[in-house]
């Protein structure tokens, strides 16, 4: 990503002096020259970085030079740095491991996310201490941190919102308080896209509803999740990834529209916030340990490259590669077609004009026989992220490309100008400022021509007031999204228009068919991004046209491929209605899944040309990089593929008429089996084993013949237990149930209790030193009991101590004094190495556990506690039950983990304990 270097040096004493817009008076006259003048300034700067600055994401060389009295440029480096002076940046390394995330504790800096596999930390850092992090050996580059955005779109004009963890604690607060109510399986607000996708019409024509299908989505958050399972918008099964809830409710909105569409299909979650590297870490989790069947996103980091696979869509490739489908907003940047473009790409083209004023070439925009050095931008784009990358391979760029931002008066406003000398990343990064008459420039500092795109999110290229041409191109669509087996899905209206102009001056947005269906005759959102991707490298950093990166090398990707409907209802005020490519890809995603339920067993391959095939064409007339194969119907797709009702047989809990059978002795058990599926089973067989020769079960195979659609039957089984069969030992039997029907098998383990429990309770409990929970670190922090003569557990529960309750920050007399509980995540580890959470980012803003037992048998979840209840004690029932860590004997090493996961509050572990019981002799 950046230059390696082994040598810590301090910042160099060289001042430049840019000057600003009010200093001017010794400037030249003309802006051209200004610019070159103030270019050639910053260029200097360059020319002067020590070996660790090299590292150094170029506007944090200037942050701190500027502080530190050593630059004065002028212009807005876009670090945003705290009031204890702390920025976020990600660190890259040739190892991330304890020792370099104690080493980075060690200068003040807080972990944020470590990625031992993707070599990356992000970390909130002093600011101070980033010149000495960048010298360390084995540190190969430290850039600001990766931002991102989603397919929402949302008024350009209205000024942002700035949510805090409070905010969302109270609306969390104020879901949870409101009652139940009874809804329909799709709940209390049905998306318009459900009609106008004709979802409704082939649900009841087929007589499908997504059965044997898990749905998963990434987005920001599910704040209001509890909100939305009071009211039946959501599951109450719903599967988030234990610590990815995330913050904010996009993803809330896009799985509610997946319901909608789906609502038999299972749902899962997991945040694509946290970094770059965590987003393609939970896009391979959501596959390989949730199962997800089919998976939907709506972001896109800058960072991702247009030329090569990065991290995240190497992971979409690992998981399509292993049979998933996967579903990706296209964006909202823009299109050629509807005038909407902030893109430009092409080859470099020298203008001819940076001999003799600064070094390097200043780029010709121009396609004709004219020379412009500037692309200029719309009044509109005030405040937009602007990326500039070129053809070479990530971590592997020897050619050094820079970025600058003017003014109108030729005032170098923003810049970036990172070093790239041969193992580096092809890419530089600016913010715009508020204001107009902007314009950018590329210069090639040093090194090869090649292919550029330049890309200023939700901009526009536009002519300006004072004579410039603004040049676009198509091709703004970048990323997972544009990954060769990805869905990459733009947005048309399924019923009101936007309610607001992109810009000033545009024209009318359109309007969906609600209550109608998509047809042909409807029109794209004007902000949906276009494509086609162009790229040239393989995700290896192979090229596929060695030695041409220009505009006639390289592959080209079809993108976007389908088109589906955005502006929608949610329960959630946010996202009523809900705008943009954002709500536009679960809807696809959803419609795929009533295919898949209808014919499981479609392939990746099948699925693209079902949808492609069946596609509703929109203007212009065929393929177009715009709306792709067109607007997507649920009853064509499922017309097309076939779709039959399927059967799904899942095994329930057993009775067990002895759970005191001791070793010798033999029970009854019985075990039901329900049919959750759209169709009637028949031909049900099960088959049970269990996991302990000591342990058998007769008969081993038993038939349940005929299951209607929601109904049950049971069968009774009996289990003998050797004279040998350890005292207390569960058993786990592997049940195999077979039936008429594409789903079928299907597998799952139940478990049976042995054993008489004894009625002596033994306690466990922490003696330790207090021991601190990092702020905001999800590595967190830990401490152990021993355990031991208990063998098998009857029963087990878990308390957070205390000798004195109070909500005091920094009490010393509470288990675990922290302010703002809702931060933590607990876990409670076995000596197996099995682990349970207690308790994660639930209870709102108020201060520390005491005397806090947790107990599956408890009524009240500690999910539904509130502020109010601080300081937090009682008895609760831990987010996943306590029995699951029973399954091995007690003795051993017991772990109780707490991680803080959000900024600015902070406490420690002090006092916990275990009750155990075990079981009595024969």
């Amino acid at each position: 990503m950046l230059r390696r270097a082994a040598t810590i040096v301090a910042i160099g004493a060289t001042t430049v002096t840019l000057g600003t817009p009010g200093a001017l008076a010794q400037a030249p006259g003309d802006p051209t020259s200004r610019a070159y003048a103030q270019i050639a300034a910053l260029q200097k700067l360059k020319k002067s970085l020590t070996p660790a600055e090299r590292k150094l994401d170029s506007r944090l060389v200037v942050e701190l030079r500027e502080r530190a009295g050593k630059a004065a440029v002028g212009a807005r480096t876009g670090v945003a740095v705290t009031a204890k002076g702390a920025t976020e940046v990600e660190i890259r390394a040739d190892r991330v491991d304890d020792r370099l995330l104690d080493r980075l504790r060690a200068t003040g800096a807080g972990i944020r996310h470590p990625s031992a596999a993707t070599g990356t930390v992000l970390v909130e850092a002093p600011l101070a201490a980033l010149t000495t992090i960048a010298g360390w050996s084995d540190v190969t580059g430290v850039s600001l941190k990766h931002g991102l955005t989603t397919g929402r779109q949302t008024d350009p004009a209205a000024p942002p919102v700035a949510d805090t963890k409070e905010a969302k604690a109270a609306r969390i607060e104020t879901a949870l308080r409101a009652p139940a109510v009874a809804a329909a399986s799709q709940g209390t607000v049905v998306s318009e896209g459900d009609r106008t996708h004709a979802a409704d019409t082939a649900r009841t024509r087929h007589r499908v509803t997504g059965t044997g299908v898990k749905v998963c989505a990434l987005s920001d958050g599910v704040d209001s999740l509890a909100a939305s399972q009071a009211s039946g918008d959501l599951p109450a099964d719903l599967d988030v990834l234990p610590g990815q809830e995330g913050s904010g409710d996009e993803g809330t909105a896009m799985l509610e529209i997946l319901h909608d569409l789906v609502p038999n299909a299972k749902l899962g979650f997991a945040t694509a916030f946290t970094s770059e590297a965590s987003f393609a870490e939970n896009i391979r989790a959501l596959r390989f340990d949730a199962g997800c069947d089919i998976i939907v996103d709506d972001v896109v980091y800058y960072h991702e490259s247009p030329f090569q696979d990065g991290l995240p869509a190497q992971a979409v490739n690992a998981v399509t590669a292993d049979g998933a489908y996967y579903f990706s907003s296209a964006g909202n940047e823009g299109n050629t077609l509807s005038g909407t473009s902030g893109n430009w790409e092409g080859d470099f083209a020298d203008s001819g004009r940076g001999v003799q004023k600064f070094a390097g070439d200043a780029h010709d925009f121009d396609p004709g026989t004219g020379v412009q050095e500037f692309n200029p931008l719309s009044p509109g784009s005030r405040n937009r992220v602007v990326t500039l990358w070129w053809a070479d391979a990530l971590e592997s760029s020897a050619n050094d490309y820079d970025l600058y931002l003017l003014d109108a008066a030729g005032n170098v406003t923003s810049f970036s100008q990172d070093v790239q000398d041969g193992d580096d990343d092809p890419f530089e990064i600016l913010a715009t400022a508020n204001t107009t008459g902007q314009r950018l420039a590329v210069v090639k500092y040093a090194g090869a021509d090649r292919y550029l795109q330049l890309s200023a999110f939700r901009g526009r290229f536009v002519n300006s007031a004072d004579g410039l041409t603004g040049f676009s191109t198509p091709g703004v669509l970048r990323g997972h999204s544009a990954a060769e087996q990805a869905f990459a899905v733009a947005a048309t209206p399924a019923h009101d228009p936007l309610p607001f102009a992109l810009e000033t001056g545009d024209p009318p947005n359109p309007a969906g068919p609600y209550p109608g269906v998509h047809t042909r005759a409807d029109l794209p959102e004007p902000f949906t991004s276009d494509g086609p991707r162009r790229m040239f490298y393989a995700a290896d950093g192979t090229p596929y046209t060695p030695g041409n990166f220009t505009a006639t090398g390289g592959v080209v990707r079809e993108k976007p491929q389908i088109t589906a409907a955005d502006g929608v209802a949610t329960t959630l005020a946010d996202f009523a209605p809900f705008f943009g490519t954002s709500a536009a890809a679960p809807h696809a995603a959803a419609i795929a899944a009533l295919a898949l339920s209808g014919n499981p067993g479609l392939s990746n391959a099948e699925i693209r040309a079902a949808l492609t095939e069946t596609a509703l064409d929109l203007t212009p007339a065929g393929y177009d990089n715009r709306t792709g194969h067109g607007v997507i119907r649920a009853d064509r797709l499922l017309r097309y593929t076939g779709a039959t009702p399927q059967p799904l047989i899942t095994a329930g809990a057993p009775v067990v008429a002895d759970p005191t059978l001791e070793p010798g002795e033999q029970t009854t058990v019985t075990l039901p089996v329900t049919n959750v599926g759209d169709g009637t089973a028949t031909g049900v067989t099960v088959v049970m084993e269990t996991d302990d020769a000591r342990a058998v079960v007769t008969p081993r195979s038993r038939s349940y013949g005929t299951i209607a659609a929601g109904a049950s039957k049971s069968r009774d089984y009996t289990l003998r237990l050797a004279a040998g069969y350890p005292v207390g030992r569960p058993v786990t039997l592997r049940v195999r149930a077979t039936f008429a029907g594409a789903l079928s098998p299907t597998t799952s383990t139940v478990v049976v209790p042995t054993g008489r429990p004894s009625a002596t309770v033994r306690d466990f409990a922490y003696t330790g030193p207090a021991v601190p929970i990092p702020d905001n670190d999800p590595t967190g922090a830990s401490a152990t009991v021993e355990v031991s003569g208990v063998g098998y557990a009857s029963a087990l529960t878990f308390s957070v101590d205390g000798a004195e309750c109070t909500a005091t920050a920094g009490a010393t007399t509470v288990g675990v004094d922290h302010t703002f509980v809702g931060d933590l995540i607990g876990t409670l580890t076995a000596p197996d190495g099995r682990s349970a959470t207690l308790f994660s980012r639930s209870g709102g803003g108020g201060n520390n556990l005491c005397q806090a037992v947790f107990d599956d048998a408890a009524a009240t979840p500690f999910s539904a506690a509130v502020t109010a209840n601080e300081p937090y004690t009682g008895v609760w029932r831990p987010d996943q039950p306590l029995s699951s860590l029973r399954l091995s004997p007690a003795d051993g090493t017991w772990r109780f983990q707490v991680a803080d996961r959000a900024g600015s509050d902070r406490g420690s572990i002090r006092a916990f304990s275990l009750h155990i019981a075990g079981f009595q002799a024969p």
